[in-house]
Formats: structure tokens, C-alpha cells, sequence
């Protein structure tokens, strides 16, 4: 591509840089783009996860034609107290599927993966081995690090794809199963049936560390499916730390990664959701919003996507309220309560709240009655906040 004008260049081949050449393609296929990924495929090795609420007609359209499992009889949590059968479509995309289904949708020549950038600014990208890409508009939808601008605390997990000896018997995924020991943290297990001898199974921890015990983890597991009944083959995994935001400067974050004239979508442009570190729904509505801004220059592009995101920002400072009562008033042992309490609420209540849409109604309903920590504790957090995140990690989209 050296020496070629291009019209979008996109930097970082995830989710949210995969979605905005899909869509931009779907609406202007005579367009000229670049895809440019690091890695060897599109996407990495994710599973991505949503309910059915949280796309409209357009977002679903976006996903229609990717291989993806789904489920239209809901999905149960168990707590120590408290179980519940709730009945959102659920659906899930693994990256493999992913990388396929942009493969089949745009053109070979757009997609370039293997291809590490040295820089990039308002007029293209340089590649490391010193290839020049020019193009009208770039966009820069890599990973971001956090640290230095947010406080909050870490989601880390460990997640396992298997295939079992014998069929296991569950017919539908299980969102949360806190009924767990807790090890220090709000710890559950997550499980996905893709098929009636194959498993998904995540364990996860809101935690005050970044650290991952690949090791301990994988114990954990173990442990976890044979309890159930659960023996078979390994056939892949991954693993993950996603800081979980409770505060910060995001105007002082925009400008320390501000390159004039580029827009940034995804996780770099903070579009995630503070709490459950959910990108999917606004990596959806960010790609749309871009095809439908297609032919704007580049430097009005980032400057429409900079003020989304403080809107987003803005919207979503209940949530950051809410992280901070986790990690700074609940007792890491105790934390799973809040969940356990926040999920005897309404079914509609708990559909907005995960693509943080929640009305005032649905804040009051969830701030209403005896809360799940002590209110001297709670009190402290708010008026001290969360600790500063305490060490760099690359955010990634997550499920």
C-alpha cells in the first residue's frame, strides 16, 4: 500500500476496529480501507457476550451473519442465597468466529494482520518495517492503559473451552455462579453450554489486584468441573485483566493519548462500561456511528468521536458509584452480596443495567432498601473514593 491514498485506515483488528470496517464496508463498499492487526488473526482469542436487549435492529444487523451460539431461553445465576432463571436471549461470539465471518465480508486486500505499527498520526501509518500507509482518516482502536488517570479495582479471569466425555446436561448458560469460595474477592464461575458435549467455563474475580495465578486458576477449574461431573479434553482458553473504573479525569486521560486528527473508538476511546468492563453494545453503536460519518475528515471524526465518549463518560457516572461502593465499602469475602441482592430485582431493571441504559426509576430501585454493606463503610467510600489502579495492563474487549 505505500504510496497509495487509502480512505480509512483502521489500527487494531478486535472487536470494536473489526466492527467499524464491517460496517463502514456494508455502507460504503467502494471505500478503500486498511485493517491492521498486530496479531495473526482478527479479534485475538476472545469470546464476546451479550443479551439480546442490548442491540437494536441495526446492531443486531451488524452481527446477523457472524457463527455465534445462542440461547433464547435466558440464563440462571446462583448465589449463596439466591437463584434465578431469567429469560434475556443471551448470545456469544468466539474470535474465531469472528475473524471468519470479516474474512467472508471484506476485501483480502483490506485486511492485513501480522502488521505491527511504529506510528501513526492524521495523514496514515507508518509500519515497523518502514512501510507508509496514507490515508484520508485514520482510526486508532488498539488497547489502553488506564493507569496514571482511573482509580477502581481489576476484573481478572481465566476462561476454558472443553469438550466433554459425556453430555453435561446444561441447557443454559450460567451468567454467575457465586455459590464458590471466594478467595479474597467477588469471585463466580461462568458457563456457557456450546454444544451438548461442550463447555465454556470462566472463572472470575473482581479484584483489588492485577495479578493472574494462571496456576491457581486453573486448579480452580478443575476443581469447579469435576464437582460437577465434568471430565473431558482441553480444547483451548484465555485469559484476561480489565480494569474496572470507578473514577478519574477522562478529559486528562483523552489528552495524555491524543494523536491530533486520529479518532479513537473501542476501549482507547473509553467506550466500555465502567463496572462490568462490557465494550460489545457501544463497540456495536461506535462502528455504526462511524459509517453513517463516513465521509467526514478525519479531524472531524475524532472530534465527533472524543465528545461521544464524554458523553458516554458522563452517563455512566452511576456506575462508577457503584464500583466504588465494591472495592472500597464491601469486604472482599462479601462482595458477592451485592450481586445476590442486585439480582432479585426486576429482569428489566437488571437488561438495562448491563448496556447501561438504567432510567432514574431503576437508580433508585437499585439504591433503595437495606444496602448489601455497612453504611458507615459505604459513606467512607464515597467520600474517599477507590484506590488508583495499581499497576499497567492493556484493556481489551472484553465480554
Amino acid at each position: 500500500m505505500s504510496g497509495r491514498m487509502i480512505d480509512i485506515a483502521i489500527v487494531g483488528g478486535g472487536l470494536s476496529g473489526g466492527l467499524a470496517a464491517l460496517a463502514l464496508h456494508r455502507a460504503q463498499p467502494e471505500m478503500r480501507l486498511a485493517l491492521l492487526e498486530a496479531g495473526e488473526t482478527l479479534g485475538g482469542n476472545h469470546r464476546w457476550s451479550w443479551f439480546g436487549s442490548d442491540l437494536d435492529k441495526a446492531g443486531t444487523a451488524l452481527l446477523a451473519q457472524f457463527r455465534k451460539s445462542e440461547w433464547e431461553d435466558g440464563y440462571n445465576v446462583f448465589f449463596p442465597a439466591h437463584a434465578r432463571h431469567l429469560r434475556a436471549p443471551y448470545r456469544s461470539l468466539a474470535s474465531g468466529d469472528f475473524d471468519a465471518g470479516l474474512r467472508r465480508e471484506l476485501p483480502a486486500e483490506a485486511i492485513r494482520t501480522r502488521c505491527a505499527v511504529a506510528a501513526l498520526d492524521a495523514r496514515g501509518v507508518t509500519l515497523a518495517d518502514g512501510e507508509r500507509i496514507e490515508a484520508r482518516t485514520v482510526i486508532d482502536c488498539r488497547g489502553w492503559n488506564p493507569v496514571g488517570h482511573f482509580q477502581g479495582g481489576w476484573q481478572v479471569f481465566m476462561g476454558r473451552h472443553m469438550r466433554t466425555h459425556a453430555p453435561h446436561r446444561i441447557n443454559r448458560p450460567v451468567i454467575m455462579d457465586a455459590t464458590v469460595e471466594q478467595h479474597g474477592a467477588y469471585r463466580f464461575v461462568y458457563v456457557l453450554p456450546l454444544g451438548v458435549d461442550e463447555l465454556f467455563i470462566e472463572d472470575t474475580y473482581y479484584a483489588d489486584s492485577p495479578v493472574l495465578d494462571r496456576s491457581a486458576l486453573s486448579g480452580r477449574i478443575d476443581r469447579y468441573a469435576s464437582a460437577q461431573g465434568w471430565e473431558g479434553d482441553i480444547l483451548g482458553g484465555e485469559t484476561g485483566v480489565l480494569p474496572v473504573i470507578s473514577g478519574g479525569n477522562f478529559r486528562a486521560y483523552q489528552d495524555a493519548v491524543r494523536v491530533p486528527g486520529v479518532a479513537m473508538a473501542g476501549s482507547r476511546g473509553g467506550f466500555v462500561h465502567p463496572l462490568t468492563s462490557y465494550t460489545l453494545p457501544w463497540a456495536v453503536d461506535t462502528a455504526l456511528a462511524i459509517a453513517d460519518e463516513a465521509h467526514l475528515p478525519g479531524e472531524q471524526l475524532a472530534a465527533m468521536l472524543e465528545a461521544r465518549a464524554r458523553n458516554h463518560w458522563a452517563r455512566t457516572g452511576f456506575f462508577r458509584m457503584l464500583g466504588t461502593m465494591l472495592f472500597a465499602a464491601a469486604q472482599p469475602d462479601l462482595r458477592y452480596r451485592i450481586f445476590e441482592r442486585f439480582y432479585r430485582l426486576p429482569e428489566g431493571l437488571i437488561e438495562r443495567f448491563y448496556s447501561a441504559r438504567s432510567t432514574m426509576g431503576d437508580k433508585c430501585r437499585v439504591l433503595a432498601g437495606r444496602p448489601p454493606v455497612p453504611v458507615h463503610r459505604a459513606m467512607g467510600a464515597l467520600l474517599s473514593g477507590a484506590a488508583p489502579l495499581s499497576s499497567a495492563t492493556t484493556m481489551q474487549d472484553a465480554q
